[in-house]
C-alpha cells in the first residue's frame, strides 16, 4: 500500500509527480494542481507531500521498509506508505506539512498571513516545509497578492502546493509561477475499484455509486457507504417529475432546499460538536461546566466559523443536488438524441431500474430542445445561489421552469 494506491485514473500526473519528488533536477518551489470536483486534487496533494518527505531515497528503499511504490520507470519511487514521515503526511499529523482545508466562502488574509510565516520556518522533521492550500480558489485578490511574494521568492527549504478548480481561479500572478498538474476526471469503474478496496462494499453498489456520483471520489464513497444518502438522492431526482403547475414546483423547491439542509446538517452537527468539546478541554473547562467571561470570546469566534461553515456548507449540497438534477436530463438527452442505437450507453442514473424507467418515459414525451431548456434552468439557479440569491426563491423558478 502506498501513498499513491487513492490517486484514482491519474497515471500522467502521477508520473510526473513521482519524477519530480525522486529526482532534484526536476523538482519545483511552487505547484498547481487543477481538476473538476472529485477528480481527487486534495488527495494527489497529499499523497505528493507525503513522497517528498518520504524516508525512501531516490531509486531506492527506506529503511525497514519492503517493496513500495514504482515509478513510471519501473524505479522504486518515493511515497512508500509505510515509513513514519508518509504516514505522519497522510494522517494530517506530519509537522512540517500544513494542510489548509476551509469548508468557509473565503481563506481569509489573515491565514494567508499566518501560513507565510510558516512557510518561513525550517522544518524541524522530514527535507521540506510544505504548505497544502486545498481551497486556493477561495481566496479573493487581495488575499492573493499577498500570497504572491512567498509564492515568487519562497525560501529554499520550502514547497507551495496550490488546489482550484482550474487555472482560471487562480490570479494568473499566482498560476504563472505555479508548476501546474491536471487532474482527469476518473473512470467509474476505477473509482469503484477503490471503493471496494478501501471499504469493502459490494462490487455493484460501489459501480452504481461511482456512476451516480459521475465518478466524484468522495460523494461515490459516501453513496455507496450511507443508504440514507443514495435515498435521498433517489428523492431529488423524483422532485421534476412530481411538479403538474406552479403549486407543486413551489412545494419541490422547498423540499429541495430541506434535503440540502438535512445533508448538510448530517455532516457537520458531529464534526462541530467534537471542536467545541476540544476547544474546552484545551481552554481547562470541564465538561458541563459554564465558560469563564474572559474565555468566552474564543468559544465564540469558534461558534461564528462554525456557522460560516454551515452556510458554506448548505449551499455546496444544495449546489451538488442540482448537478444531480441536471445528470437526469443528461441522461434525457442522450436518449433523445438517439445515443446508444449502435453502441450500450452508460446513462448517470441508468442502474436503478425505477428511475431508468422515468427517464425513458420522459426522454418520450418531450423534445431534446425542452430538454435543454430545463437543464439551462438548473444552471441558472446554480448561478443564482452563487450570486448570494436566496436558496428557495433560485428553487422556485427553478422548478417552475422544470414542470
Amino acid at each position: 500500500m502506498t501513498v499513491w494506491d487513492e490517486v484514482v485514473g491519474q497515471d500522467a500526473a502521477v508520473a510526473t509527480l513521482q519524477h519530480a519528488a525522486s529526482t532534484p533536477q526536476a523538482m519545483t518551489h511552487a505547484w498547481l494542481f487543477t481538476g473538476p470536483p472529485g477528480s481527487g486534487r486534495s488527495v494527489a496533494a497529499r499523497a505528493f507531500a507525503a513522497a517528498l518527505e518520504c524516508e525512501r531515497p531516490a531509486g531506492g528503499a527506506a529503511a525497514g521498509v519492503e517493496g513500495g511504490a514504482e515509478s513510471a520507470a519501473g524505479i522504486a519511487a518515493p511515497g512508500c506508505g509505510q515509513c513514519q514521515q508518509c504516514r505522519m503526511v497522510m494522517a494530517g499529523t506530519h509537522p512540517a506539512v500544513t494542510l489548509v482545508a476551509t469548508d468557509k466562502a473565503i481563506i481569509s488574509i489573515d491565514e494567508v498571513r499566518g501560513l507565510i510565516a510558516s512557510a518561513a520556518r525550517t522544518p524541524s522533521s522530514g527535507r521540506y516545509r510544505i504548505i497544502v492550500v486545498e481551497d486556493a480558489d477561495r481566496m479573493v485578490e487581495k488575499t492573493t497578492n499577498v500570497l504572491l511574494k512567498s509564492i515568487e521568492e519562497p525560501p529554499a527549504h520550502t514547497v507551495w502546493i496550490l488546489c482550484a478548480p482550474t487555472a482560471g481561479d487562480v490570479l494568473p500572478t499566482i498560476r504563472s509561477r505555479c508548476r501546474p498538474v491536471v487532474l482527469r476526471v476518473p473512470a467509474p469503474q476505477a473509482v469503484a475499484d477503490l471503493i471496494v478496496r478501501r471499504d469493502g462494499v459490494d462490487a455493484a453498489v460501489a459501480l452504481a455509486a461511482a456512476q451516480a456520483a459521475q465518478s466524484h471520489v468522495g460523494l461515490a464513497r459516501r453513496l455507496a457507504r450511507d443508504p440514507d444518502a443514495r435515498r435521498r438522492r433517489a428523492d431529488i431526482l423524483a422532485l421534476p417529475l412530481q411538479v403538474r403547475g406552479v403549486g407543486d414546483a413551489v412545494i419541490a423547491a422547498d423540499r429541495l432546499v430541506s434535503i440540502a439542509k438535512k445533508e448538510s446538517e448530517s455532516a457537520t452537527v458531529e464534526r462541530d460538536t467534537e471542536e467545541k468539546a476540544q476547544l474546552l478541554r484545551a481552554l481547562g473547562v470541564e465538561p458541563g461546566a459554564s465558560v469563564p467571561p474572559r474565555l468566552r470570546s474564543q468559544v465564540k469566534n469558534l461558534e461564528d466559523d462554525q456557522k460560516r461553515r454551515a452556510t458554506r456548507r448548505q449551499r455546496d449540497m444544495l449546489d451538488r443536488a442540482m448537478l444531480d438534477l441536471l445528470s437526469l436530463y443528461r441522461d434525457v438527452l442522450l436518449i433523445q438524441m438517439g445515443a446508444g442505437a449502435n453502441h450500450p450507453i452508460d446513462l448517470v442514473n441508468g442502474a436503478d431500474p425505477t428511475l431508468d424507467r422515468h427517464i425513458r418515459a420522459l426522454a418520450a414525451a418531450t423534445t431534446p430542445q425542452s430538454t435543454l431548456e430545463r437543464m439551462d434552468a438548473i444552471g441558472q439557479a446554480r448561478q443564482r445561489v452563487q450570486q448570494n440569491v436566496p436558496p428557495l426563491l433560485a428553487c422556485e423558478a427553478m422548478m417552475v421552469a422544470l414542470r
